[in-house]
């Protein structure tokens, strides 16, 4: 290296060094002893305003709140849409994104995802008939779904042949007449149109197998270390008190019409077996 080079590069460093240190966004959720969580604007159970209070309930709601009482702060709840619960956190508009979120690849390289707290799972309905018995008996066969969704890709990823509606009432429907042999979406879906099938229409079932698993956890900025540690830190110490338990029986437990079991524990997204979705 030239002298000249060196002095600018000494420059380039004093500069550098002159610059203050990018504050991590845990401390300015402490300082400001609020946490501002993104949360679904109308999203039952996860998040959606009470019928009389108008106020935001909701499992996501409760998790949020959980978090902050945790970290000694308040929770201030923001509405947001379906397609903005990653650029809201992206851009800093909130601290946190609480929205039934599903770890994808994408998603992971423009924000950072805590340890998960539950896996979401794509299920395959059939009618009740049905021979099928695991997701490899359905491959080349059509199966419905919404279009643009999650399920659409399991379907895909399972090698058989989408059948896509804009809402599943659509895709339902199509099963119920015929036009398609199965219908994937997510486990609290599937769930509700079994029960439903029972008294009304062809009565259906549930494949075991998951058609697809997506992790489920909190959304932050990338490069915020002591904040990931934190959110991280708080999730293990809720999950290990029963505290996400008694949140998920609350809102999606067995004695809701959801009916749904929370057997997960948190643990690092590398301790889970799965395949990532693009």
């Amino acid at each position: 290296m030239n002298w000249k080079c060196f002095t600018a590069a000494l420059a380039l460093a004093g500069v550098a060094a002159g610059m203050p240190a990018k504050a991590d966004q845990l401390d300015t959720i402490m300082t400001a002893k609020t946490l501002r969580c993104a949360t679904y604007a109308d999203v039952p159970p996860f998040s959606s305003p009470d019928p009389k209070t108008r106020e935001m309930v909701g499992f996501d709601v409760d998790l949020c709140k959980a978090i902050a009482n945790e970290l000694g702060v308040k929770a201030e709840i923001k509405p947001i849409s379906v397609e903005a619960r990653v650029p809201e956190v992206k851009l800093g508009r909130v601290d946190i994104t609480v929205a039934n979120l599903a770890y994808t690849l994408s998603r992971a390289e423009q924000i950072q995802f805590s340890d998960p707290y539950y896996v979401a799972k794509e299920m395959l309905i059939v009618p009740a008939d049905d021979a099928g018995k695991k997701k490899a008996d359905f491959e080349g066969k059509r199966l419905a779904s919404t279009k643009g969704s999650t399920s659409e890709l399991a379907i895909k990823l399972n090698k058989s042949d989408p059948l896509t509606f804009q809402d599943t009432g659509s895709a339902y429907l199509a099963v119920q007449q015929g036009k398609a042999r199965g219908l994937v979406a997510n486990t609290m879906t599937t769930t509700l149109l079994v029960n439903e099938s029972k008294t009304k229409g062809k009565q259906m079932r549930m494949i075991d197998e998951p058609m697809l698993l997506e992790p489920v956890g909190i959304g932050m900025q990338k490069d915020q270390p002591a904040l990931t540690a934190k959110i991280n830190a708080v999730l293990h110490k809720l999950d290990e008190a029963g505290e996400i338990n008694k949140i998920w029986e609350k809102w999606l437990g067995p004695n809701t019409e959801y009916k749904m079991t929370r057997n997960e524990k948190v643990v690092p997204i590398s301790e889970l077996k799965f395949d990532p979705i693009p």
